[in-house]
């Protein structure tokens, strides 16, 4: 009868190396975060405090600086999105983060010009509402199962809002290289005077798209109670 070999003796060719486990859970969480368009899109959230520091109307410089800041975030929400198609790396994180980040931008500033007095308060809080609204709908479509198709109204209200904002944060005239003066505040308010009109109406037809759907899944459940009974 063979003796049975003890475990805490070694066995002649050495002790065995146990084989590295993978870690999905980290290779997945770099892959849903810790990608390219991910981080510029992070990157873009990082640029909000530089504009607000540079958001002063008695320095033109720091003014033309804001604005170029600001659009240069907007030219990084499309590189990021074009990174993400291109490179199949669209992700949960990323479609939650990126309208976020576009978001958090447009509050902020609008709230700061509000503060400096370029802004009157019931513009920001028609605009600011709309955003808060629309969210909340498109939560609540959620969790019904309800999809709704985006209109071209929102996509022009925020257009009229960053071409607008950027116009405000000028806030100088200048002139023109073909003569005459450009009085970018007053151009930048009459276009966000446009984007709060474009906001309410694109809120309203979102409204009424968000009934419409969740009265047709109303039907369409009826109709399968009714067969159910047949």
């Amino acid at each position: 009868m063979s003796a049975k070999p003890d475990p805490q003796q070694g066995s002649k060719q050495g002790p065995r190396r146990r084989p590295r486990k993978r870690r999905p859970r980290l290779e997945g969480f770099k892959r849903e975060i810790l990608n390219l368009p991910n981080l510029i899109t992070v990157g873009r959230i990082f640029m909000i405090p530089p504009v607000l520091l540079l958001v002063d109307k008695a320095d033109p410089f720091a003014g033309m600086l804001a604005m170029a800041l600001f659009l240069s975030a907007g030219g990084l929400d499309l590189l990021d999105g074009w990174l993400a198609r291109r490179r199949n790396l669209v992700t949960f994180f990323g479609k939650f983060a990126d309208p976020l980040a576009d978001k958090i931008m447009v509050m902020a500033l609008l709230v700061y010009l509000t503060a400096e007095g370029r802004v009157p308060p019931w513009l920001t809080v028609v605009l600011l509402g709309r955003e808060f609204y629309i969210s909340g709908l498109r939560m609540l479509a959620l969790n019904e199962g309800v999809e709704i198709a985006a209109d071209g109204g929102g996509k022009a209200k925020t257009s009229f809002q960053v071409i607008g904002i950027s116009m405000v944060l000028i806030y100088f005239p200048y002139r023109a290289p073909a003569g005459g003066v450009v009085h970018f505040y007053e151009l930048g308010m009459l276009l966000l005077y446009t984007s709060a009109v474009l906001s309410v109406w694109s809120a309203v037809s979102y409204t009424r798209g968000f009934i419409f759907a969740l009265s047709k899944v109303s039907e369409e459940v009826e109709h399968e109670h009714e067969g159910e009974d047949h």
